[in-house]
């Protein structure tokens, strides 16, 4: 067997691995909309090595906006949860993400803004930009964006008012 193919069998494995991590999650968060009383259709895929997971409304209710909660705390709950059952069946620790009505789609949006926007700040002045505490998640999302302006970034502090801090090239 030849490297290429272990390595085209492994991918595979990972993918296999990620869509069970996706369907073990959806069968956990049909079950929590089912007890909530709440309508929802759960979508499943891949991205960037990980699961990912989205709850939609059909019928553009806000209900589901209960399962984001203020600033998506619940969602950031929700999601942990979600990992933990899937933790739970797998014995694998899973990176999934978890979307409710759009919440984190909109949120990268923003938040890549943000960045490109912080990053043009620093190259004009010349000197580092602070940002507010933010997730884990809310991070990633500045740190590529400023990585795709040219610049670098890093996170400092302690949870949770961990921040990001673009920094000169």
């Amino acid at each position: 067997m030849t490297e290429g193919t272990t390595s085209a069998a492994e991918g595979g494995d990972t993918l296999t691995r990620l869509e069970q991590e996706g369907e073990i999650a959806a069968d956990y968060l049909e079950g929590l909309l089912d007890i909530a009383d709440l309508d929802g259709d759960i979508d499943m895929d891949v991205e960037a090595d990980r699961a990912s997971v989205s709850i939609i409304s059909d019928s553009g209710s806000r209900d589901l906006q209960k399962l984001v909660g203020r600033d998506g705390e619940v969602l950031e709950a929700l999601q942990e949860l979600t990992r933990l059952a899937v933790h739970r069946e797998t014995g694998d620790r899973s990176r999934l993400m978890l979307d409710i009505a759009g919440f984190r789609a909109q949120k990268r949006t923003e938040l890549a803004q943000l960045g490109a926007k912080a990053a043009d700040e620093v190259k004009s002045s010349g000197k580092p930009v602070k940002l507010d505490p933010m997730t884990p998640f809310e991070r990633k999302v500045v740190h590529d964006a400023v990585a795709a302006a040219g610049l670098r970034s890093e996170s400092e502090g302690e949870e949770p008012q961990r921040f990001v801090v673009v920094l000169p090239a």
